[in-house]
């Protein structure tokens, strides 16, 4: 089945803490894309999504998917008042982002006072629609890229009565964590490095083999951060206070020597 194409060129920094594993770079971060919609005078607005691709070179050989996007029909008017849907979440290597493009397939329809029309996608589209962002993704952060679906603004009527899609979206970013990261010295023996948050769960990680370690999905806020070495090591814990996390930022602790 033939696919069109939207272009959504857009991006650049979201989400919940998790407990990580340290990592050498390149560094990756996490990737939501959530599909919203600004309301229109419709009954529904059926979409047909089929993949997430971000371009991360240059525009025409850049793209890749973002996998894990299981294809499906959105109604966007049920995306309102607070509900979204979630497109993708995954991983991907940390560093600069172009844009992303929404591709769709051909089963989009609109229904207008309980009657179904096809919803066309014109050939012109295909190119797609381009929102330039540019900006860096940040090793161990998670963001979240909002597509919002202009429904009023994103349908024409044709003269014969028919209608076609011509997308107006309007891309938002968000980054809902930071990270910390660094190394330790002496690195001969692995250490377990976690951080604390008032009475929030701990967030650890392990340092590698040449003693560096990051946190990934750390909350903003102010962290005591706890250096556990393997007990054949014969050194001793060590905790540092006050390490200030911002959102869509790495901290970096540099070297924490340990005796």
């Amino acid at each position: 089945m033939k696919k069109h194409v939207l272009l959504l060129v857009a991006l650049a920094t979201f989400f919940t803490a998790f407990v990580s594993c340290s990592s050498d770079d390149p560094q990756t971060s996490q990737v939501a894309v959530r599909l919203v919609d600004a309301p229109g005078d419709y009954d529904e607005v059926n979409i047909d999504v089929q993949d997430v691709m971000i371009n991360a070179g240059d525009e025409e050989n850049g793209w890749q998917s973002l996998g894990n996007v299981t294809p499906q029909v959105y109604n966007l008017l049920e995306l309102t008042g607070g509900i979204d849907a979630l497109l993708v979440d995954t991983e991907i290597p940390a560093g600069k982002i172009s844009q992303i493009r929404l591709v769709l397939g051909e089963n989009n329809s609109i229904v207008v006072d309980g009657e179904t029309y096809p919803l066309a996608t014109p050939s012109a589209q295909q190119s797609g629609l381009k929102l330039n962002v540019h900006q860096d993704l940040v090793g161990g952060v998670k963001y979240t890229f909002i597509l919002d679906f202009m429904v009023d603004k994103s349908i024409v009527v044709e003269g014969n009565g028919a209608y076609s899609l011509k997308p107006t979206i309007r891309v938002t970013t968000e980054a809902a964590s930071g990270a910390i990261s660094g190394m330790v010295n002496p690195f001969e023996y692995q250490v377990e490095v976690s951080a604390v948050s008032g009475t929030e769960e701990a967030i650890t990680a392990l340092t590698n083999e040449d003693g560096k370690f990051m946190l990934h999905g750390v909350p903003a806020g102010t962290y005591s951060v706890t250096f556990t070495p393997d007990e054949a090591s014969g050194l001793t814990a060590k905790t540092v206070e006050e390490v200030t996390v911002v959102l869509g930022e790495n901290t970096d602790m540099g070297t924490v020597e340990l005796e």
